[in-house]
């Protein structure tokens, strides 16, 4: 018998940005260098399209990125990579506010759409974009690459063999210092025209772990929060937040609901601050689960089980390290390649439902905020 061919999926890239440049140096490490890390022998990602606003940063992001493989075409326009009929799907890179637009246009033409997050600017325009993926019969999901990680997904297994017991609490924060007085103020982190701010550019990582620790968790059922509760602090220079804190709340709405989880998560994100050494904390009746920084892609996590029935004691530790090739954006593209070749619609890991739930959080905290986007960004409310 003749060994099965692995799936080929032909990538069209929208934006030479350097978040693009992440994910098209590392959808093209050959697989076969980290089988055991990442258990990749049924796919191979190829280039065959980028574009950008000009043809010039398109042939220019090809040699810098792609090896200057000259079978890619690069093209001055976007409308041009989703013509384009040796294309399967395509990673969008551009900035928030534009990722709407961009997205729409992909899937009227067909193209199965990685988009990066936050996936849109609003949960009206991801509830337009899912209908209209769903009309068009094509695969969509928001490039949250952090779920796909295999320390993610070893944190789930060990958070749900019930070895720690239920979770109480997440603490998690993410952090960066962008030296704002330096930044023109039409940077895509000021500029409350392209989404500008900690919330929507940092935000989805924080909330990431609450949604992995406690809304995926099995006595949650699938439940929606029963409270988010956000503030804001502005800065002077744009408007747009520098720091926002928010608290995400899991508890049954009545005694005969069949969700039992009783957990909270406290979530951070800020602008003008460096980032904690710890990033994320999730906290159980018998343990907890250390998550080190950045929590975007951490390398190791840190395991504390308590005494039994004295959770100020700890009496074992230990800590799990994780190490592969690239920089860790390789696997939600594995992710997206094995969807399509499956025939879904959306993954399991990183559904609809739970990009729902993160646009429908970022947008009661920016409601209690108060800050509100300019005329025009939001193209569905």
């Amino acid at each position: 018998m003749a060994p099965v061919q692995p799936f080929v999926f032909r990538w069209g890239i929208i934006s030479t940005g350097w978040i693009a440049s992440c994910f098209v140096k590392d959808a093209l490490v050959d697989p076969k260098t980290q089988v055991t890390i990442r258990g990749v022998h049924d796919l191979v990602h190829k280039v065959t399209a980028v574009g950008s606003r000009n043809v010039d940063s398109a042939n220019k992001f090809i040699a810098e990125y792609a090896g200057g493989d000259s079978s890619i075409k690069a093209y001055g326009s976007y409308a041009e990579v989703y013509a384009d009929s040796n294309v399967d799907g395509v990673y969008i890179g551009t900035p928030h506010t534009f990722h709407y637009e961009n997205a729409l246009d992909a899937i009227k033409a067909k193209k199965h759409v990685l988009c990066e997050k936050p996936v849109t600017s609003n949960a009206a325009e991801l509830r337009s974009l899912l209908a209209a993926a769903k009309e068009n019969g094509v695969f969509f999901m928001e490039a949250l690459w952090t779920r796909f990680q295999p320390l993610v997904k070893e944190v789930k297994k060990l958070a749900e063999s019930g070895v720690l017991g239920e979770p109480l609490a997440v603490y998690a924060d993410l952090s960066g210092d962008f030296g704002l007085d330096k930044l023109p103020k039409t940077h895509r982190i000021l500029d409350p025209a392209l989404g500008g701010g900690a919330l929507l550019d940092l935000g989805p990582y924080p909330l990431i772990w609450a949604i992995l620790a406690l809304y995926e968790h099995p006595s949650n059922k699938g439940e929606n929060p029963s409270n988010v509760t956000g503030t804001m602090l502005k800065t002077p220079l744009t408007g747009v937040d520098r720091s926002t804190s928010f608290v995400v709340t899991f508890s049954p709405t009545s005694p005969s609901a069949a969700n039992t989880l009783s957990a909270q998560a406290v979530l951070s994100c800020n602008i003008n601050v460096a980032g904690n050494q710890t990033g994320a904390l999730l906290r159980y009746e018998r343990g907890t689960i250390e998550i080190a920084a950045p929590i975007c892609c951490p390398k190791s996590f840190t395991v504390q089980y308590f005494q039994e029935g004295n959770s100020a004691t700890v009496v074992r530790e230990e800590t799990r390290n994780f190490e592969y090739v690239g920089s860790g954006w390789h696997f939600q593209a594995d992710e997206v390649a094995r969807c399509v070749r499956d025939g879904k619609a959306e993954s399991e890991l990183w559904g609809h439902d739970k990009s729902l739930l993160e646009m429908g959080i970022f947008d009661e905290v920016r409601r209690q905020g108060n800050y509100k986007f300019p005329p025009g960004v939001e193209k569905v409310v």
